[in-house]
């Protein structure tokens, strides 16, 4: 099958069109012949060599797809050969075919291009399973998204807007800014000119903050929340170490959790089965209600990886970027 592999590690040069054997469903598994496939910040990570896949993962890049099931592994039940699906990976999706458990398997929602199915696994797990799985959030609370135009800050727009919270964002251009508004965001703040700290601080401070930069926000952050705020850390874009203020905390009586998607067990109360069982049953709905839907910035054929990374490293893109086969 055709691939894109990773040869060294460095800049977006390093991805090359390559072949490798076609993956075998085991029990429990589904094999997906792959339509498109998510390209995401952790790719790019990987491809550093930053964040490598946990133990017994594909190293090809890709940690969600779209496509139709091409063969099941012994003990599934609840999909066919021939069903159009979307799945979220521990890695694989830059390929032909990648095979995955099945209880990180969706079936395609109703209404929902195949192609553009492929931008909905990773993010729809990542909102769901930290704002409502972790945080908690509550309708009429405030959170604040950092990054409101990425993939994920779309996706959260719109599923925490459907839930009746408040939502402030931030990002770096009006263009950006004004599209977030668009799906519900009700502040939008410019990071290139605005303290995100004063303007949340005058709405309040923040119930929830979903924070993708990490250390470089972090004492910020503490200092946005609202009393028995919850910070979620899901990024290290601004760096990975910093000093955390306990006493403005305690102050608060607020709490910090960082969590990570891919790393997590297939199984247990906590693991990716569970996640996207929660996003069936909770966000599902409302995609194919049309009060949330897949934000795709572009898409590239597969052989054109290289020019997808440097997309989504330039900063342009407004939600998510896709390879197609």
């Amino acid at each position: 099958m055709r691939i894109i592999s990773i040869q060294g590690s460095g800049s977006s040069a390093t991805l090359e069109s390559d072949h490798a054997d076609r993956p075998e469903p085991k029990s429990g598994e589904v094999l997906i012949a792959v339509t498109a496939a998510g390209v995401n910040r952790a790719d790019l990570m990987q491809r550093q060599g930053l964040y490598p896949p946990p133990p017994g993962a594909s190293e090809i890049l890709g940690m969600e797809v779209s496509g139709t099931i091409a063969e099941l592994g012994d003990g599934v039940d609840g999909f066919s050969v021939g069903d159009e699906v979307c799945a979220l990976l521990a890695g694989g999706g830059y390929a032909e075919y990648v095979a995955t458990p099945a209880g990180q398997v969706l079936p395609k929602p109703t209404g929902v291009d195949l192609v553009e199915a492929a931008g909905l696994p990773e993010v729809a797990a990542t909102v769901y399973s930290n704002l409502f799985m972790a945080a908690d959030l509550q309708p009429d609370e405030l959170v604040l998204l950092h990054g409101g135009a990425s993939g994920i800050g779309t996706h959260a727009i719109q599923l925490t807007h459907a839930l009746g919270a408040r939502i402030a964002v931030t990002a770096g251009s009006k263009r950006k800014l004004d599209f977030c508004a668009e799906l519900g965001a009700t502040t939008t703040i410019n990071y290139n000119d605005q303290d995100f700290v004063d303007v949340v601080g005058e709405l309040g401070g923040a119930d929830v903050i979903l924070d993708i930069m990490g250390a470089k926000y972090l004492d910020r952050n503490v200092s946005a929340l609202a009393d028995s705020g919850r910070l979620v850390i899901i990024g290290m874009q601004g760096g990975a170490s910093a000093e955390l203020n306990i006493g403005a905390l305690l102050k608060k009586r607020g709490s910090v959790a960082a969590t990570n998607l891919r790393g997590r067990p297939v199984d247990g109360p906590i693991g990716k089965s569970a996640v996207i069982a929660g996003v069936r049953d909770h966000t599902w709905p409302l995609v194919e209600a049309g009060r949330v839907r897949p934000i795709i910035d572009r898409t590239y054929p597969l052989d054109q990886a290289r020019q997808a990374h440097q997309h989504l490293e330039d900063s342009a893109a407004i939600g998510k970027v896709l390879l197609t086969l």
